[in-house]
This record gives C-alpha cells, structure tokens and sequence, in this order.
C-alpha cells in the first residue's frame, strides 16, 4: 500500500474507529470451538448469554432449509444437532450482519454484498479442505470478512464510494481499483485495518491487506480466499461494479492444483453452499 497523506489517513481512523466493535460473545465462541476440550454445555452457556445470537440461531435451524419435523427450541438441542463448526459459522455471520449500517448505503447493496462474503466464506472453507495444513473454520472467518472496507468507505465516505462505482463501470476496471483513485487506498487496505482493531489473528489480518496481490502474501488462507473471491464472481456473485474476474496467480495455481476454471470443476456441485449462504444472508 502506497504511503497515504494525513489527512485522509485520519480520515481512515476516524472511520475504522467509528465502527462497533465485534461481539465478544462470538469471540468467545471462537475460542471455545478451537478447544479440543470444549463441551457443548460451554457453548450453551455463552450464546444464552446473547439475546440476538440466541434468536438468530434458533431461526436459521427451524428455517425451511433444515426441513426438521419438530421445532428446536432450545440452545442445547440447536448446538447438538448443527455441531460447533456450524454454530461458530453461523454466530460469525450474525455478528458481520450486525456490524451493517442500518440505513441504506449510496450504491452499496447490503443484502448483494451479504451473499457474496458468506458464499466466498463457504466457497473458501471448501477449498481449505483440499490443503492439510489450512484450517476450514480459519478460511471461512477470512472469507467472511475480506469485503469489510467497502462497508466503511460505503458509511464514512458515501460520495466517494458511489463515485467509485460509477468509474468502475464507466472505466471497466475492479472496484478495488477505482477506489484506489478515487479514495487514495482500496478497500483491503481499510478492511486490515478494521480486522486487526477487531483483534483478528495477524494470518487474517495480512490475508485481507494482501487480497489483491495474493502473490505478496503466499499462504493456504490467501490461497482459499483469492480463489473463492474469483469463483465468485465468475458465477456473478459480486457487489457490482465492472465484473474482473482474474486468473489464478501462479502461487495460488500452485498450492490450489490448478486454473480457475479446474478448481471450479473439482468444487462439484456448489448449491448447498449457495442455499447456506442465502439462508444466513437473511438474518
């Protein structure tokens, strides 16, 4: 990232510390999912603790998408029957929804915007799968967030967002790029900045500010997020703009085992992962 001036690195500040901080309910969860000698009841005992979480779960798990014939009513019965790595998802998708603005964006579609991160998060969690040394959960998170900067310019600097839209498609050039001119920095660079005041792992932190030169940052994470952000938007799942999908770099090819066009073949069907992400998409 290019050296900004003062002036709009404290407008950057400014903007990052403007938005809520990440439940520490789901940062909880994390941890506790991450521990091996974790029980179910630990678990129940946090999400009790968060009213919104706690709706939200039961919702989703007595949604259509489940098909149950009974009705779950209780925490116990929802981390029983969805497991701790779709609980961990799903409390992580409720807390992203929760950090949207709740009045509507110049150009920006919250509920576009919403399906594309959960779809690349369910997209890179697959491919995690494919590298022994990736965690799934780890890659999910990743995927999940590595949009998060067009929310705050989006916020903070409406005008400038909408301007960049409209030079992306009037230019024919990625929206990370039009920010750039228009903004002075691209929405990676700002979504780092808001993962590490979230207190994220440095691995994520670096996957974000590095999405748009992968090769700069060569990591199975960086490998799972880059590759599932172009399947994407090779499927057209995207927040708008002008659509650049972009060729596997070599150093994601290599660790991955492919084109583009092969990982996209080896994903198989992908619609249970669509309907995951249309579900959680609206909480």
């Amino acid at each position: 990232m290019r050296a900004l001036s003062p002036d709009l690195a404290l407008r950057l500040t400014a903007a990052v510390d403007s938005m809520p901080a990440f439940p520490k309910s789901v940062h909880k969860i994390l941890t506790l999912t991450r521990d091996v000698a974790c029980a179910p009841k630990d678990l129940v005992h946090v999400i009790d603790k968060d009213p919104v979480v706690t709706v939200k779960v039961l919702r989703v798990v007595n949604s259509a998408y489940y098909g149950l014939s009974r009705q779950i009513t209780s925490i116990d019965q929802a981390v029983v029957f969805l497991g701790f790595n779709s609980i961990k998802n799903l409390a992580l998708s409720i807390a992203a929804i929760g950090m949207l603005p709740e009045s509507p964006m110049a150009g920006f579609d919250g509920q576009r915007y919403l399906f594309h991160s959960l779809t690349c998060a369910s997209m890179a969690r697959q491919l995690a799968h494919r590298l022994p040394q990736s965690d799934p959960q780890d890659c999910f998170i990743a995927g999940l967030l590595h949009d998060f900067g067009k929310v705050v310019v989006a916020q903070f600097m409406p005008v400038e967002f909408r301007r960049s839209m409209e030079l992306s498609v009037w230019k024919d050039v990625s929206l990370h790029v039009a920010l750039q001119e228009v903004v002075g920095v691209d929405h990676a660079s700002i979504g780092a900045m808001l993962a590490h005041k979230w207190h994220f792992a440095d691995d994520l932190v670096q996957t974000i500010a590095h999405l748009h030169q992968p090769e700069k940052y060569d990591t199975d994470m960086m490998a799972c997020v880059f590759a599932a952000n172009q399947v994407c938007k090779q499927l057209g799942y995207d927040l708008g703009g002008s659509l650049h999908v972009h060729e596997l770099v070599p150093t994601v090819a290599q660790r991955l085992g492919g084109k583009l066009q092969d990982i996209m073949d080896d994903l198989g069907d992908i619609t249970p992962l669509v309907e995951e992400a249309t579900v959680f998409s609206k909480l």
